[in-house]
């Protein structure tokens, strides 16, 4: 019974492989797949992470030292410019204002004084009653009066300076942020943490970074750092939770100098935020699209990258692979490149097995179909003689 069970088996096994070999068509050591380049429309998008600050973002110092006496605004709450935020204990330099009241008052009696005497010194000196030293004397006196009557006044005016910064206020419109500072708290002008900090968030600055290359190339291909950031296309702002910010942006700004330890250039986008959506300090990722009409994409996985360097096999009439050279853009979507140079419409290039190749090998050119066709034939006799393993498992 055994017996007859293994060579029904065998019989099995001899006519699943006879068949597999019959449908399966064996990959050639010299085969291998090629495509021909191609113009299309390119649409891809490049995201970089990035910080989200206020047009202005202006921390709130008071210029002297004092307990805070009033807290006049709320956080979050819209401010005007030369609008009241704190107030902080001036009675101290509200008597210094009187005290320098009253000296102005006495310099000011002084100066009329010293004013009646000269006027009636030049009218006895007119009619020859009293001599010239008289008279000089006399005008001396007068100016020194005004010049004391100055600086009393100069006193005044630096007093009523110093109390007003007991009166904190916003030097530009925005939002209130934190309020750290409650009353009866000292604020100095030394401390380490600001009153509060005013935004305008009116529009917004969104910072991100693009790599040395990127930015070298963009300058390149446009002419001028400033012909460069023109060319960038309207921004999208992906926000924190992953939907996209209403309002388009601009790349307004390019750092002039490159970041030693990233290598990297800081770049600043403006987005308008008339719905007071984005605050101050928030993260998201900018989005740059691209649009090419005439563009030349190609997979990624076809391409080899030396020393910074991007190479593809491109194969040339007589069927030998040439190593290429290509330079593509600096926006791609992760999964293809946009060449920029090094190919163009009519090359033919080898899209699998690009380990195996070297430069100057001559191969076999099949079509994407013909290669996928022996990958389903190879998977299919796979399937077959897993099945016939099966199948002897099951008769022992």
């Amino acid at each position: 019974m055994k017996i007859n069970k293994f060579l029904l088996a065998a019989a099995t096994i001899a006519l699943i492989v006879s068949c597999g070999k019959k449908g399966n068509m064996q990959m050639g050591d010299d085969e291998y797949p090629v495509a021909t380049v191609e113009m299309s429309t390119s649409d891809m998008q490049t995201t970089y992470p990035a910080v989200i600050k206020g047009v202005q973002d202006v921390e709130i110092r008071p210029k002297i030292s004092g307990f805070i006496t009033q807290v006049c605004v709320r956080e979050g709450q819209n401010v005007s410019a030369g609008q009241l935020l704190f107030v902080i204990d001036n009675a101290t330099y509200q008597a210094a204002v009187r005290q320098a009241q009253a000296a102005v008052n006495t310099a000011q009696a002084q100066v009329n004084t010293a004013k009646l005497t000269y006027d009636n010194t030049k009218q006895l000196h007119d009619n020859n009653v009293v001599g010239a030293y008289e008279l000089q004397t006399a005008k001396n006196s007068y100016e020194s009066a005004r010049a004391q009557l100055a600086q009393a006044q100069a006193s005044l005016a630096s007093a009523k300076e110093t109390l007003d910064f007991c009166y904190v206020k916003s030097p530009t419109s925005g939002v209130v942020g934190s309020l750290p500072f409650k009353v009866g708290t000292l604020a100095s002008a030394q401390s380490a943490q600001p009153l509060t900090t005013v935004s305008n968030i009116s529009s917004m600055e969104v910072y991100f970074s693009m790599t040395e290359k990127d930015v070298l190339e963009m300058t390149k291909t446009s002419g001028s750092v400033q012909q460069a950031i023109a060319s960038i296309p309207e921004l999208k702002l992906q926000l924190a939770d992953g939907t996209v910010y209403n309002q388009p942006g601009h790349v307004t700004k390019m750092s002039g100098v490159i970041d030693a330890a990233t290598g990297s250039v800081s770049m600043i986008a403006r987005f308008p935020n008339p719905q007071h959506l984005l605050k101050s300090g928030g993260s998201g990722s900018i989005i740059i699209p691209s649009h090419n009409t005439n563009a030349i994409i190609i997979p990624q996985s076809v391409v080899m990258e030396v020393q910074d360097k991007l190479f593809v096999y491109v194969v040339g009439k007589d069927n030998k692979v040439k190593y290429t050279e290509i330079t593509v853009a600096p926006q791609n979507d992760g999964n293809h490149y946009v060449v920029t140079s090094g190919l163009k419409t009519g090359d033919k290039y080898v899209t699998n097995g690009i380990t195996k190749l070297s430069d100057g090998m001559e191969i076999k050119p099949i079509s994407q179909d013909q290669y996928q066709k022996k990958i389903a034939d190879a998977q299919k006799k796979g399937a077959q003689q897993g099945t016939a393993k099966g199948f002897i498992d099951a008769m022992k």
